[in-house]
């Protein structure tokens, strides 16, 4: 009987935090190819990315790490500059352009819940999930390893030769962030703690209040 209560509420943490965790992947390549397109860049389009199919944008190695850990990555969106009138400037802003939609997403579902606070477990759950994964979804892509949006961003803003140098090394940037994970995930040693958990909680209560943790300690107490 206790195990089966168990699995119960085990399930019940799936069922609020995989629909969470698809809608901020949906958003994130959705701005990503929807910003390449209105900048000149009809190749998301073409390849059928330009969709608010979540299934479209899986990837299953990144959606793992987003279930284990809590933040991981999508299957990026094709990009190719050389349809950008400045392909420099512009695929930075197509970088930018998938964590700032998790952001705003995080922001109004962190006005939700200091504007409208509808009394009931779940309501309280699904949103501070919504702030909290968004929030973590975005932080964790802006870092400056490859091939997450962040070194794309640097590269932007680096001078030419030193952005030529970076970019030499993008084939290190999956062994380097995976390096990361597994030292955090089974050496316990915190480096994302420190780089994504700390602006996580400080921007999730910005945007929220107490209510995001209310609610991330209602669902910790069901798994």
């Amino acid at each position: 009987m206790v195990e089966a209560s168990t699995f119960a509420s085990s399930a019940l943490v799936w069922v609020v935090r995989l629909p969470v965790i698809l809608f901020a992947i949906t958003i994130h390549e959705y701005a990503h190819g929807k910003a390449a397109y209105r900048l000149g860049d009809p190749t998301a389009k073409m390849h059928g990315r330009l969709t608010f199919n979540p299934f479209s944008h899986l990837d299953l190695l990144g959606a793992l790490c987003f279930l284990l850990v809590g933040f991981g990555w999508a299957k990026p969106v094709p990009v190719d500059p050389r349809y950008f009138r400045n392909p420099r400037r512009d695929n930075m802003l197509v970088s930018l352009a998938g964590p700032l939609s998790n952001l705003a997403a995080a922001f109004a579902a962190g006005l939700l819940l200091r504007l409208l606070p509808i009394p009931g477990e779940q309501y309280l759950m699904v949103l501070s999930q919504m702030v909290i994964l968004n929030v973590a979804f975005a932080i964790f892509n802006l870092l400056p390893i490859h091939p997450l949006d962040g070194s794309h961003v640097l590269e932007g803003l680096l001078p030419l030769r030193q952005a030529i140098t970076f970019r030499s090394w993008a084939r290190y940037g999956p062994m380097i962030l995976l390096g990361i994970i597994l030292l955090d995930s089974v050496g316990r040693v915190g480096i994302l703690r420190v780089l994504i958990g700390y602006p996580v909680w400080h921007l999730s209560f910005l945007f929220g209040g107490q209510s995001v943790f209310w609610g991330l300690r209602l669902l910790s107490m069901l798994g």
